[in-house]
């Protein structure tokens, strides 16, 4: 039996990824391993586990002088032996191409930060992509492209909105005034942070999830000292006081802890995972194992076992029915 998360990069993404981070490393030494694995885009555990890789990785013959070595002090990393991998990948022009339009793509979305750091990133790898920096390719943003654009024009005109938003936490749609603050990307989807005035608090608005959308005439009143949310872990950031629900997930919902954060997967004999996640409220969690279907088994809590039998049942009780 093995316990942790599963790779979920394909081998040719580690190594290129491993190539990468020896010359990373080289120069940024004593780097804290945390913001090293904020840069890679990876989780300090993943980092960790390169890391132990990148020691039995080197020159041929495999001694102790022919191997990457490094140094750890507490959470910090330095390498003191590079194996000759001083430089770092050149990229592909299909790599080169996905960048360029990345960038461009950022470039693009209303209030993303340090866009002067965009735009000079963005004109190195168009000047070193060469006629590929050039290609005239169409960004379009994800989600409702009229939408965004109205959200956009509201985020810099400065004024309030009143939304139709669908809530799939609690499978609502309500109405609500909010005053926007910026708009952002996250796995692919846009998004909307703004001061919402029924809750009082900052909220975060999935562009495709916004029914209806009105500009108002007044100006977007912020508090002072608005605090927005940090995005270093995602946009769902799990805390101890949320639900915790235990699954037996079988091989066709395993995509599910690629998906959403997990606090533990645990390999079964029988080759089922036990995943533990946290949700934002068990009505979220029943419909999400409802909608997996038989590969999905709930171990915990009771409650949410009774309430997917319940539905489950009234369901095929449906189908049963002469009139159904």
């Amino acid at each position: 039996m093995t316990t942790g998360p599963p790779v979920s990069r394909t081998s040719a993404d580690r190594l290129a990824r491993l190539l990468n981070l020896v010359p990373y490393l080289l120069a940024r030494p004593g780097i804290p391993i945390a913001e090293a694995a904020a840069d890679q885009g990876v989780t300090e555990r993943q980092l960790r586990d390169d890391l132990e890789l990148l020691w039995l990785c080197g020159l041929p013959g495999y001694g102790p002088g022919d191997l990457i070595d490094m140094a750890l002090d507490g959470d910090r990393v330095t390498i003191t032996y590079d194996a000759g991998i001083d430089r770092p990948l050149r990229l592909t022009p299909d790599e080169a191409l996905a960048l360029v339009v990345a960038l461009r793509m950022l470039a693009e979305t209303p209030g993303i930060g340090h866009r002067d750091a965009i735009e000079r990133a963005l004109a190195k790898i168009e000047s070193s992509a060469g006629e590929l920096g050039g290609a005239p390719v169409a960004v379009a943003l994800p989600g409702n492209a009229g939408r965004l654009a109205e959200i956009r024009a509201a985020v810099e005109s400065g004024r309030a909105l009143r939304i139709t938003y669908y809530t799939a936490s609690r499978d609502s749609t309500g109405e609500r005034v909010v005053d926007p603050v910026r708009v952002f990307l996250v796995d692919g989807r846009g998004y909307l942070e703004a001061w919402c005035r029924r809750a009082e608090a900052v909220r975060l608005f999935r562009v495709d999830r916004i029914d209806a959308m009105t500009e108002l005439d007044e100006p977007a009143a912020l508090p002072p000292r608005l605090r927005l949310h940090d995005l270093t872990d995602g946009v769902f950031r799990p805390t101890p006081d949320l639900p915790l629900v235990t699954l037996r997930v079988g091989r066709g919902g395993r995509w599910i802890t690629e998906y959403y954060p997990c606090e533990s997967i645990t390999d079964t004999d029988g080759g089922d995972w036990l995943v533990s996640l946290r949700v934002t409220d068990l009505s979220w969690g029943r419909r999400l194992v409802l909608g997996l279907g038989p590969e999905v088994t709930v171990l915990s809590p009771p409650e949410l076992v009774e309430e997917v039998r319940t539905h489950a049942a009234a369901a095929l009780d449906g189908y049963a029915a002469p009139d159904a």
